[in-house]
């Protein structure tokens, strides 16, 4: 009778370890993308929020120096500070005031809270008012 040849116990023992190790391997790195889609997720809604805070800045609410803080619904919550520009005079006669605005989008958890910082300046028109009083 011919003889029959096919894999030894052993074999297959390694062949399913090395499938093991293999798919472990691969559920790991499933598991980092989930985690890194979820995070960039969370900063990109963030960033939409503060967007939106800065562009209604000036437009649908004053810039006025000061702080304040507000939320954005549960998950995330802001900290906008404007103070005026300290980093040179504007030109004499000029009708527009600088302001720097800095603006902290906060989410997460208290014990590894995330954070956005945002700092740029706002133009306020005090033009009307100073032609009204030259004239």
């Amino acid at each position: 009778m011919r003889r029959m040849r096919g894999f030894s116990l052993l074999e297959v023992i390694a062949a399913i370890l090395l499938l093991a190790v293999a798919f472990a391997a691969l559920l790991k790195v499933a598991g980092a993308s989930l985690h890194l889609a979820d995070h960039s997720g969370q900063i990109s809604r963030a960033d939409m929020w503060a967007q939106a805070k800065l562009d209604a800045l000036g437009v649908t609410e004053p810039v006025a120096v000061g702080e304040s803080a507000g939320d954005f619904g549960k998950d995330y919550r802001w900290h906008l500070r404007v103070r005026p520009w300290q980093d040179g005079d504007p030109p004499q006669g000029s009708p527009l005031s600088l302001y720097r605005v800095d603006l902290d989008v906060r989410w997460g958890s208290s014990r590894r809270p995330q954070v956005l910082h945002y700092t740029t300046l706002r133009a306020v028109d005090d033009g009307p008012a100073l032609a009204r009083s030259t004239k």
